[in-house]
């Protein structure tokens, strides 16, 4: 009966994952283009992140990037294709990645309380802006259009800190309210 129990459940949180796989595709065409791409697929991050906690929301953020590396066109503008992780904005994908492993840590060793859950998205909004921006440095220098860290700075990040936090506040409002029914049938 225990291993049947165990089973039922690694199969929800698998379809939990995809769903949020899901989430953040169809958030990341809700979008306003510009140098670096104003998206709601920071939201669904942070939303997988905490309603799923920091195994399964990190898997659904890699979900989403291999469905799309593979050509599924997931990525904003409905694009897809490893020429987009090497791309310009590529640094960000990975970046998605290293938030929910921090947020993943921080949640594991101090709860999972609103003020931990707060502070691990906005460490790792911010471990997500430095290596999308470090990334845009090296493509754009690679590509023989050299830009400085403190130029991209203000390019790729300085115009979304502020919606990102309220997409960060929203998603902790979501994900608490989410979590609440996703733990019950967990």
């Amino acid at each position: 009966m225990e291993s049947i129990v165990k089973r039922n459940r690694k199969t929800y949180n698998i379809v939990c994952c995809g769903l949020f796989a899901a989430v953040i595709a169809v958030c990341s065409q809700i979008a306003l283009n510009i140098t670096v791409p104003f998206t709601m697929q920071t939201f669904a991050v942070f939303c997988a992140l905490g309603t799923l906690g920091g195994g399964w929301g990190t898997a659904a953020i890699a979900v989403y990037i291999l469905v799309g590396a593979i050509g599924v066109p997931v990525y904003a503008g409905f694009t897809s294709g490893v020429g987009v992780l090497f791309g310009l904005t590529g640094g960000y994908f990975m970046g998605f990645v290293f938030s929910g492993l921090i947020y993943w840590a921080v949640t594991k060793f101090f709860g999972k309380s609103l003020v931990a859950e707060v502070i691990a998205m906005v460490l790792g909004l911010a471990v997500c802006y430095l290596l999308g921006t470090l990334w845009f440095v090296i493509v754009s220098s690679a590509n023989g259009e050299p830009v400085g860290f403190a130029s991209a700075l203000t390019m790729c990040v300085l115009p979304f800190v502020i919606p990102d936090i309220i997409k960060i506040a929203l998603a902790v409002t979501v994900s608490r309210r989410l979590s609440v029914y996703v733990r019950k049938f967990a």
